[in-house]
């Protein structure tokens, strides 16, 4: 049997992130809920309604898959896989087609049954490089770097 508190953080990521039911926000999330999210914070339910509807805009066949959950008295650690086609247009980039993969890092506190403040570790990079929104190491947009024709 579940924790209670993981049992509320994998219903937020099945429900509401992978099959886009922000009703049940209210249910999972306090309304003082802080989200410290490395493309912008985010405050109670209705902030984290907005961020799951931009990233579900962006990636409507959005996929989080939990490769590690650790419990430890009022926070749940996880560790993710994101995967998604971008299809809508993503923080300005216009949609691609590309199927992305990347990973982050979630700590979530949790009060009286509800998450009241998330701590968020995406590798944005990554999912950037793959929009073709940031250059790979190494390489110019238009080829090799200078430093590897040498």
């Amino acid at each position: 049997m579940l924790d209670g508190n993981e049992a509320v953080v994998r219903r937020l990521l099945e429900d509401v992130f992978n099959h886009g039911s922000t009703d049940l926000l209210t249910g999972l999330v306090a309304a003082d809920h802080i989200g410290h999210d490395p493309l912008g914070d985010h405050y109670g339910p209705e902030g984290l309604r907005i961020t799951v509807a931009e990233y579900r805009a962006a990636f409507p066949d959005l996929a989080l898959t939990v490769e590690d959950m650790v419990t430890a008295k009022d926070k749940v650690v996880h560790r993710f896989t994101l995967r998604g086609t971008h299809s809508g247009s993503f923080m300005g980039i216009p949609p691609t087609g590309r199927v992305v993969t990347t990973s982050g890092i979630v700590i979530d506190r949790l009060a009286d049954g509800k998450v009241v403040e998330s701590w968020v570790s995406l590798d944005a990079l990554n999912l950037m490089r793959q929009l073709g929104a940031a250059p790979t190491l190494g390489r110019t947009p238009d080829g090799p770097s200078d430093d590897h024709d040498r």
